[in-house]
């Protein structure tokens, strides 16, 4: 029997100590803090306006509407052709 093969097939088992088991729960420290950036805090406030306000801006439709009954709703033909462009390129 050889005695240094026994060593080497020794060593590698011996190479491999096992791993000692870590607590997976950890308890929550006291000193653990969140803190929003002030652009978080801005982002907010702003998600928020924007929530809260509406699609349509009723009062300039209102209005709009009163001139075309009146007759008195006038476009040139120049803002509807760049409105036109507009549109096109916007993918609308």
């Amino acid at each position: 029997m050889r005695v240094d093969a026994y060593n080497a097939v020794n060593a590698v088992y011996n190479a491999t100590k096992p791993v000692k088991k870590v607590n997976s729960e950890k308890k929550a420290s006291k000193d653990d803090t969140l803190e929003i950036s002030q652009f978080g805090k801005e982002m907010h406030v702003a998600k928020k306006a924007i929530s809260e306000t509406e699609d349509v801006r009723w009062d300039k439709v209102e209005a709009i509407k009163k001139q075309m009954q009146e007759g008195t709703y006038h476009v040139t033909d120049e803002v509807l052709a760049e409105k036109i462009i507009d549109s096109f390129t916007r993918g609308i």
